[in-house]
């Protein structure tokens, strides 16, 4: 057949391949400054979930689809009780919505989730089912709603939750009326509607070593030897710093990926008992690298989500009470610099405090000194893009010592001294300023630091 390529498609391909050799030829690491795109250099993908009411949200979306995440997953619009709240009456208005934004921003859907023993229609959990219809009434709906969405979503938790803290499986409508078949069903249904869709089962508790990660683990096994498309494995990876990290957990995704099968980390958030300390967002900031380290570790494991990205639409306060703070931006969409570095350290990056790229800065340096101390008045103005969360940094020459600090967060390790942005004065448009203040004492001489450093950029 005649090739219909003429000049301008040439021309159209040239460009690419100078596209593609460039980026070869550009150290991945240090060109990437988003968490996807140090995930990306990485093989794998950093993705955050989002629902429908945050869509109307412009500052969130703003970041949402800003490049920071490859993917994203509907927290509910996707569920049995938002597609077929009639029996066989189906209603996709808001998956397509979460679906349409993701095409729009070019992220890829980790669609959310067809059997569930919760948010389940009252039609379908008052009726007296029996096995046959209770099949059937499965296998239509999964042929309508993973057929609708056929082709647009890389992958489908199909099953969602089957076990026990214990390792049984769940007393739900799906296991009392099927029994554990209903598994494979569910994922051969799944199979027929979307080939192509990656087909997943998701559980939350079965990060580290455990009975309840045994029984998924040989489930997974099994369906393997009865030959039930099964792609992956989700780890939802709901922590908490109060509970300890999950034991084991590289070694545990490892031994499921030795099956055959894909992993990933579907649902992550680390959440504490309120208010939030120093300490607590340490051990926050360790547990988000942790998870992150276990995924880049293992070939199989093709990437994270965080249960959405910020504080502002967590779903841990209106489930734990007294809980919360679980998420990498705060509930006034800045970044945490230190759980962000976390992350983008362990992914492979620098770790520049959360500023997401290259500062440009001016430090205005003056104290109030009494002879035995000082408060120091800093006022920093951004003079390069816009930064949404920040970490400035300097070191004193001599004994001075952090007393107290105000307007950020300050801290002090021999005579380096950081401090990060509050929740009010994160986000620094160009050209805007802000004054942070900290008391000191000293003994000696008090000689003024001569270089800072704003999320690893030097300032004039």
């Amino acid at each position: 057949m005649p090739s219909r390529r003429g000049p301008v498609a040439v021309l159209a391909l040239l460009a690419v391949l100078v596209t593609v050799l460039a980026a070869l030829t550009t150290p991945a690491a240090a060109a990437a400054s988003t968490l996807n795109q140090l995930a990306r250099a990485q093989g794998k993908y950093f993705g955050s979930a989002t629902d429908n009411p945050e869509l109307s949200d412009g500052a969130y979306t703003a970041i949402l689809g800003g490049g920071e995440f490859g993917s994203t997953t509907p927290g509910n619009s996707m569920k049995w009780d938002a597609t077929e709240p009639q029996q066989n009456q189906f209603s996709y208005a808001q998956g397509d919505a979460v679906v349409d934004f993701a095409d729009a921003h070019d992220m890829m859907v980790r669609a959310h989730t067809l059997v569930w023993h919760n948010q389940l229609p009252n039609w379908l959990t008052s009726g007296n089912w029996s096995a046959p219809q209770l099949t059937s009434i499965l296998q239509n709906h999964i042929a309508n709603v993973a057929g609708h969405y056929k082709g647009e979503v890389y992958s489908w938790d199909v099953v969602n939750e089957p076990f026990n803290e214990d390792g049984t499986y769940r007393s739900d409508l799906w296991y009392n009326t099927l029994g554990s078949g209903y598994i494979a069903t569910a994922l051969r249904a799944a199979r027929a509607a979307d080939p192509n869709a990656k087909l997943y089962i998701n559980d939350y508790n079965t990060e580290g070593s455990g009975a309840k990660s045994d029984a998924m683990y040989d489930l997974v096994k099994s369906l393997k030897a009865q030959g039930v498309p099964i792609d992956g494995v989700g780890f939802q990876a709901h922590l908490a710093v109060q509970y300890g990290f999950p034991s084991g957990m590289q070694a545990n995704l490892q031994r499921f990926a030795d099956l055959g099968v894909d992993v990933a980390i579907t649902e992550l958030d680390v959440r504490m008992e309120l208010p939030a300390d120093s300490a607590k967002v340490a051990t926050q900031a360790t547990y988000y690298a942790n998870v992150t380290k276990a995924c880049m570790a293992v070939a199989r494991c093709v990437g994270i989500t965080i249960w959405d990205y910020t504080d502002k639409y967590s779903w841990v306060p209106g489930t734990f009470s007294g809980q919360g703070s679980a998420l990498p931006w705060d509930e006034n969409l800045n970044k945490k610099p230190s759980v962000y570095d976390a992350i983008a350290t362990a992914l492979g990056g620098s770790g520049d405090g959360g500023g997401g790229g290259t500062a440009n800065c001016e430090v205005a340096y003056s104290t109030n000194d009494w002879g035995s101390g000082f408060t120091a008045n800093i006022t920093l103005t951004n003079q390069g893009p816009a930064i949404s969360g920040w970490t400035l940094k300097y070191s004193y020459a001599g004994d001075q010592r952090l007393s107290q600090g105000w307007s950020g967060t300050w801290s002090q390790s021999g005579k380096d001294v950081s401090v990060t942005n509050a929740g009010w004065n994160g986000t620094l448009t160009t050209g805007a300023s802000t004054s942070i203040g900290a008391n000191f004492t000293y003994s000696g001489s008090n000689t003024a630091p001569t270089a800072f450093t704003l999320n690893g950029t030097t300032c004039d």
